[in-house]
């Protein structure tokens, strides 16, 4: 089990954390920023400077899902890890990566009064300004800076992300995680509430599909479903970013078609009363540590207003669908399925079945 202690920067995630693992037995503390650290000395320089948080780096998200499920492989019991997350994006992959590993999350959010928060901010800054140099004089972060520089640019990095932490709070993270208001607590009093609410089960496990990693090559089908305006369903999953056709995996010994009618009914509650056409087989190469696969998108045909309004979701695997056109579906896919997209419209108005390879056709 893993309990995810989330908040503003300088909300008094790590020092709860520390708290934390001396209440709950067998834990361990994981902070994923020795993780970003550890980048540092991977990566080349260049790829570093192209983003200026190492959370909008893919490597640093998945070293954080296999990191945290090593070490619970290795020592066991319970992971605390205190890191802030704000993107939905970001916490779809993160949480979907431990629930395929069947790793179970307790999300917990601290919310401080943003006066205190600002507050500590400032009287964390105010100690990283005086602290002593390493002795060995190593330059902090850029060549040349020192403590004091640090200290400011710490302290500008986290008043600039209390934005974007007050709008994820008002949204997504509200409903995702269990809250806990440390203004008046010390760390030690904040451990002990976020203890007996894990112990409580008012932070309950998130409600997340474990949906096993593949360890081949998989064959997945998605099936397109049109309302009169010609518009197309798409879905939000909860345990990867992105949005989705309605479909999934096709089980051993299962015909495609009908893994899609499956999927359909599954997802979102819909018997298709005909099995779908097929529009387009894509393969998609395999990109380490994905395996790729044959990618197959069917036509559902027009659904007729009543049946979209009785559409349903799955809280543990969906959290929203909508209708879009092909503009619309540009900022809400991935590029390769956005591509597989836009030639499987192509196959439905022509007519006709394309084959495609990595999202371009062939043959």
């Amino acid at each position: 089990m893993i309990v995810w202690i989330n908040g503003a920067f300088g909300a008094g995630k790590t020092t709860t954390a520390r708290e934390l693992v001396d209440l709950i037995p067998n834990s361990t503390l994981y902070d994923p920023e020795s993780t970003g650290g550890a980048l540092r000395l991977l990566l080349p320089q260049k790829r570093l400077a192209e983003v200026t948080d190492f959370q909008d780096l893919p490597i640093w998200r998945r070293l954080v899902v296999d990191t945290a499920a090593a070490l619970l492989a290795e020592v066991g019991g319970v992971l605390v890890v205190p890191m802030t997350l704000l993107r939905q994006e970001y916490r779809d992959e993160i949480f979907g990566g431990l629930a395929a590993r069947r790793i179970q999350v307790r999300h917990v959010v601290l919310t401080p009064d943003e006066t205190i928060l600002r507050d500590r901010i400032d009287q964390r800054a105010a100690h990283d300004a005086t602290a002593p140099e390493d002795a060995d004089a190593a330059p902090r972060h850029g060549s040349g800076e020192t403590a004091a520089e640090a200290a400011a640019r710490v302290r500008r990095w986290c008043l600039d992300h209390i934005e974007p932490y007050r709008t994820a709070l008002a949204g997504w993270l509200a409903t995702d995680a269990y809250a806990v208001d440390n203004s008046a607590r010390t760390a030690a009093e904040t451990a002990r509430a976020v203890a007996g609410a894990v112990d409580a089960g008012h932070a309950a496990p998130c409600g997340i599909v474990q949906t096993p990693e593949p360890t081949g090559e998989t064959v997945a089908a998605g099936v397109l479903l049109f309302d009169e305006h010609d518009r197309f369903l798409l879905v939000d999953p909860t345990y990867k970013p992105g949005w989705e056709f309605p479909g999934g995996v096709v089980e051993p010994g299962e015909a495609p078609a009908r893994a899609g009618v499956r999927e359909v009914a599954e997802e979102i509650g819909l018997r298709l009363d005909a099995v779908p056409r097929l529009l387009l087989v894509d393969w998609e190469r395999p990109q380490p540590p994905g395996y790729g696969g044959l990618r197959l998108l069917f036509d559902g045909g027009r659904l007729p207003t009543a049946d979209a309004d009785r559409l349903l979701l799955p809280g543990a695997e969906l959290r929203a669908w909508r209708f879009v056109t092909e503009q619309e579906a540009a900022d809400l896919l991935p590029p390769v399925r956005y591509q597989r997209l836009r030639w499987a419209l192509r196959a439905r108005e022509r007519g006709t079945v394309l084959n495609l390879e990595a999202g371009v056709p062939v043959g």
